[in-house]
């Protein structure tokens, strides 16, 4: 695709709107999640209920259930839910509903909890106990919307856990989140589409105190939102369903853990929800199945353009010692040849095509050869509204085309395999589907191919594992519900905060779509706007939450049209956490580029080379700050396979200077330190 077809096309696909704990007096913070450590025991040995009876106990119209780690508490009459932990603390969950639900029926008893309803709401509930966590299950009888859980009232409560990307860890009275420079107080998110993992969290009490936490999973992700609001100077979260029939939608569930208050706490309990329901894909089985997904493990990601597309340009890569890379190409007039593809895969690298099946134009005027499809797939395959509009595409172009629609016509007209083989006519061994592992999903009321958002997830589910059985495979932003068909992703990687897009539409500043060979919006430096910058990239708001629940799943890598050297004044920061992540870095390049940053890349590509090699495929297992300020940071992957130190602060650690990263593979006798602003020379 050109790159203005790209870009064009991104400027919509990309830009949905979205609206800790230290270590004072200590040297770690505890990395376990006691419902996810218990959970994981019990499943083990094929048990549930952590030692526990499961039964609870009725009465007064409180259903109290035994949950790893204390005792849950629901308010039958309001859904209210408090805890009490092991050690004596109280702890809120949730206020009750918010807008009441109207008087509840007898509450019956079931094996593992109670049922109850709310007759003039047309709602049944259901609230147990499954491996150490409460579950509670809404179905409703009619369309409507219901504002639970009411998250963050408790006294104690002291951070927000968000997976905005991968992932941040908010003092809930920080002054700058509460405020409009931070973007999140007074919006409210899907969290299907615009979280990277459908569930947040909060750490109850700080330093000198007993450390507490609650982590809500919602498995009902489609039609649920997160609502941030803030109330008396602290951050405020409150989910809401949108029970819908039509939408597929009249179910919701919420999953409550107790937690010891980590700060990647509810990632580590998703990580083991997926586990024990068989959703956790592994990226060393996906290796077995096809050894090129090996080649992603020590390798940076770059998109090329002019001389970096061709076998010259490889040659070059090599010769300054790069050993792994995955190499895409836009699918415009100039693609990566034959010669080239050989030259990269020789190389030992990756190469493969950015293509998309999402969007539909008129194939006389369409501005993108992804777009651009035979016979009447436009506007036959159309998303259709309910009033039979066309669901408008890309950047205000064309229309998103309907999975069912493909599905439907595929084992005939092969459309989707046709498009796939001349992609790869030259022989490439890798994809990039954009769009199919985000959370934009739609419902498609056309006659000819009707389809719910689920269904859309399923189709998209079904294209991509046939790819997957082909080519190393990756797509945008990635969901969890893609994580086990999907090899690498790009975008889950960045906390994008929504003054990005506006930022990005400003194409004086951000750079436009030309000249052809290097378009200004891939390669043109941009200084981020101070509030922005903290936003996104400020190392003491981050956590790697996204990486604690699929780390070893797939390979995570940041959003395309941010290449490592598009924020300079990001260089250090973006390093630093990539090696404390184990995940690469992205790049773009073309001849010039590899004149000027190509030694740069190497440097750092063999900085990483290694340690992606031991530990890619493996687990992070712990996160945790150092220092009161949390300008120390430290993960650990596998067993100790790894460990990571990373100082984004100005003063030295234990010997560890500011801005630089120590790392030690298991049998390294010292560690191994990478000071990046002295490889790129670019000041801190």
């Amino acid at each position: 695709m050109t790159s203005q077809g790209r870009a064009a096309q991104s400027s919509t696909s990309k830009g949905r709107t979205s609206k800790g704990r230290t270590a004072k007096g200590r040297t770690a913070t505890r990395t376990r999640v006691v419902a996810a450590s218990l959970a994981l025991t019990a499943s083990a040995f094929g048990v549930t209920g952590c030692g526990r009876a499961e039964a609870g106990t009725l009465a007064d119209g409180r259903l109290a259930l035994p949950v790893a780690g204390g005792t849950a508490t629901v308010d039958t009459t309001t859904l209210a839910v408090r805890a009490r932990a092991d050690d004596g603390t109280q702890l809120v969950l949730s206020e009750a509903a918010d807008g009441g639900l109207g008087a509840p029926g007898p509450a019956t008893r079931t094996a593992d909890g109670a049922r109850w309803t709310y007759p003039a709401k047309g709602l049944t509930v259901t609230a147990r106990t499954e491996r150490g966590r409460l579950r509670i299950g809404i179905r409703s009888d009619r369309d409507q919307r219901v504002s639970w859980p009411v998250t963050g009232t408790d006294r104690a409560a002291s951070a927000v856990q968000v997976p905005r990307g991968e992932g941040l860890d908010l003092p809930v009275r920080d002054a700058f989140w509460n405020s409009e420079r931070g973007g999140l107080a007074g919006s409210t998110v899907d969290v299907g589409a615009d979280l990277a993992l459908p569930l947040w969290g909060y750490a109850m009490g700080g330093d000198g105190a007993a450390r507490h936490g609650v982590s809500y999973l919602t498995p009902t992700d489609l039609g649920t939102s997160l609502a941030f609001a803030s109330h008396g100077g602290a951050l405020r979260t409150t989910a809401a369903h949108a029970f819908d029939a039509g939408e597929g939608t009249r179910e919701y569930e919420v999953s409550f853990a107790l937690t010891d208050g980590d700060p990647v706490a509810p990632a580590t309990d998703y990580r083991a929800y997926l586990a024990q329901h068989g959703q956790l894909g592994s990226l060393r089985e996906k290796i077995a199945k096809n050894p090129a997904n090996g080649k992603l493990l020590g390798a940076f990601h770059a998109y090329t353009w002019g001389e970096a597309r061709t076998a010259a340009g490889v040659a070059r890569l090599r010769k300054l010692g790069v050993d792994r890379m995955w190499l895409g190409y836009d699918a415009g007039p100039d693609p990566m040849d034959a010669a080239a593809v050989r030259a990269a895969k020789q190389a030992g690298y990756l190469v493969g095509p950015y293509d998309s099946f999402a969007n539909g134009q008129d194939p006389k005027a369409a501005d993108s050869p992804t777009s651009a499809w035979p016979g009447t797939v436009y506007p036959d395959f159309c998303v259709r509204k309910a009033d039979g509009s066309p669901e408008t595409g890309f950047g205000g172009r064309g229309c998103y085309l309907s999975s069912q629609a493909f599905e439907q016509a595929e084992p005939a007209h092969h459309y989707l395999a046709d498009r796939t083989r001349k992609m790869t006519a030259n022989g490439a061994d890798s994809y990039f589907l954009d769009v199919d592992a985000t959370g934009e999903v739609f419902r498609d009321h056309a006659a000819g191919h009707p389809m719910t958002k689920a269904g859309d997830r399923t189709n998209r589910l079904a294209r991509m594992g046939r790819l997957a059985q082909r080519f190393v495979l990756g797509s945008e932003s990635a969901q969890p519900w893609a994580n086990g068909v999907l090899a690498f992703d790009h975008g889950s990687g960045t906390p994008v905060a929504d003054g990005l897009w506006k930022l990005e539409r400003d194409r004086e500043t951000w750079g436009g779509y030309y000249p052809q060979d290097a378009p200004k919006n891939f390669f043109k430096p941009v200084a981020l706007p101070a509030d922005l910058a903290t936003a996104m990239y400020d190392p003491k708001y981050r956590v790697p939450l996204y990486e604690t629940a699929l780390h070893g799943s797939l390979v995570n890598v940041e959003r395309w049209e941010l290449s490592y050297d598009k924020l300079p004044a990001q260089k250090t920061t973006r390093a630093l956490l990539a090696m404390l992540y184990n995940t690469p870095l992205n790049f773009v390049l073309d001849g010039p580029s590899l004149t000027a940053h190509g030694a740069e890349l190497a440097a750092l590509q063999k900085y990483f080379a290694p340690l992606h090699r031991a530990a890619g495929t493996e687990r992070m297992t712990s996160f945790r700050w150092l220092t009161a300020d949390r300008n120390v940071q430290r993960t650990v992957f596998g067993d100790g396979v790894l460990t990571v130190t990373a100082n984004f602060g100005e003063k030295a650690y234990q010997g560890l200077p500011g801005g630089c990263v120590d790392a030690r593979l298991r049998g390294d006798a010292k560690p191994r330190r990478l000071c990046p602003a002295q490889v790129s020379g670019v000041a801190r």
